[in-house]
Formats: C-alpha cells, structure tokens, sequence
C-alpha cells in the first residue's frame, strides 16, 4: 500500500468512528423528543449521517455506485423533511386557532 491509500483508509476508519458516535446521539435525540419538531430535525440530521457514511463508503472503496444512492436518498430525505415540517405546522395551527377560541370565549 503507498502512502495515501494508508493515509485514505485512515481517515476513512476515523470518520466511521465519528459518524457512528453522531449517529448514537441523533437517536438518542429521537427517542427523548421532547417535542415532534427536535423528532424531525433528529431525522433529518440522520438521514444526513446516512448520505455521509454513503460518501465514506465510496472513498473508502472506490465504487461511484455508492455516491448515485447517496444522490437518490438525499432528494427523498430532503421531500419527507418537508411532508413532515409542513405536517407539524399544520397541526400546530389548529391547535393555535382552537386556544384563541377558547381565549375568545372567556
């Protein structure tokens, strides 16, 4: 092995590491909530993880096909980061227009 295919692999164990370590506390961030909002960004931001790792995957082993999934799989992220935004926002509206009725009828 030369020098930078070392150096390459190095970086490459280094930054599974990392992710893998980002990864944990994004679930964690999951699972504690507290509220649906830090659930959606906690999502997105691992969906995010998932592209990086498909990126190292690709450095690490020199294959293209790795990057084409992490195109595919960014653009389906980023549609259901904004099915699910505009869900809680919606929902949030309706909870906001029935506290000023009741606020109204007092």
């Amino acid at each position: 092995m030369t020098p930078e295919t070392e150096f390459i692999a190095f970086c490459g164990q280094i930054s599974v590491a990392l992710l893998s370590a980002a990864l944990a506390l994004v679930l964690w961030r999951l699972a504690r909530g507290p509220t649906a909002a830090d659930r959606v960004i906690a999502m997105d931001l691992m969906s995010m993880l998932v592209i990086a790792f498909l990126v190292t995957a690709s450095i690490i082993a020199p294959e293209t096909s790795y990057l084409d999934v992490a195109i595919a799989y960014a653009c389906i992220a980023f549609l259901g980061a904004i099915a699910l935004a505009r869900f809680i926002s919606r929902a949030t509206r309706g909870q906001s227009d029935r506290c000023k009725a009741e606020v109204s009828d007092d």
